[in-house]
């Protein structure tokens, strides 16, 4: 096709939804497999979690819920399923190895929440969905790795569920940059609105000076 991409969606796709008046930010999958070198998941994605941690500490200041997300299997794996049978990094990921901690300068706080998944998204099997219903959250600020993967998943299934999908550009991360900005165009087109930081920590802000007034 010698149409360029932007043209071809134009009309179709890319309507912008916009924040809405109820926000949780949620970290997806920051541990330590995507900033290790040694590991085969690594993602070089320490600009997505700086990003991410200073949204967090703009989320925490505006009385934000932060969510967090881990992938967390039994010794043997049973709960892996098919996902962990496809993969061929998902052992990092089996309870008691180093590869699924906490980065570090991520450490959840006592009275935030931490959701423990098997599959890419954060609401499949998980309290989630349910979670943010009885908060009156309408809104997902969504930031995590990988962007082609539980990101995506996650953000797909925040649009299927109802709450509106917010994915920051700078607060995500993935192991090669063609996937990354194919997904995030791909998102931004069809499930969410795809952000700069910057826009998110003004929204954030907006919402602190009310609560604060």
């Amino acid at each position: 096709m010698s149409e360029d991409l932007s043209s071809n969606y134009k009309g179709a796709f890319g309507k912008r939804i916009g924040f809405g008046k109820r926000p949780a930010l949620i970290l997806i999958d920051f541990v330590e497999a995507y900033f290790n070198r040694g590991c085969a998941l690594f993602a070089d994605a320490r600009p997505a979690l700086d990003s991410a941690i200073r949204l967090r500490a703009a989320a925490r200041e505006a009385g934000v819920p932060v969510i967090y997300t881990n992938v967390v299997y039994n010794k043997s794996a049973l709960n892996g399923g098919r996902f962990y049978q496809k993969s061929m990094t998902l052992h990092n990921f089996i309870e008691g190895n180093p590869m699924g901690a906490w980065p570090e300068g991520l450490v959840p706080a006592d009275d935030e929440l931490v959701i423990s998944k098997q599959y890419p998204s954060a609401f499949f099997g998980t309290s989630l969905a349910s979670t943010l219903t009885t908060l009156g959250i309408d809104t997902l600020i969504h930031t995590g790795v990988s962007t082609s993967g539980c990101v995506r998943a996650t953000c797909v299934d925040c649009c299927s569920y109802g709450f509106i999908p917010i994915i920051v550009r700078d607060a995500v991360g993935d192991r090669h940059p063609a996937p990354h900005e194919a997904n995030l165009f791909d998102m931004d087109a069809k499930y969410g609105d795809v952000v700069r930081e910057d826009e998110v920590a003004a929204y954030l802000k907006t919402l602190g000076a009310s609560i604060n007034g």
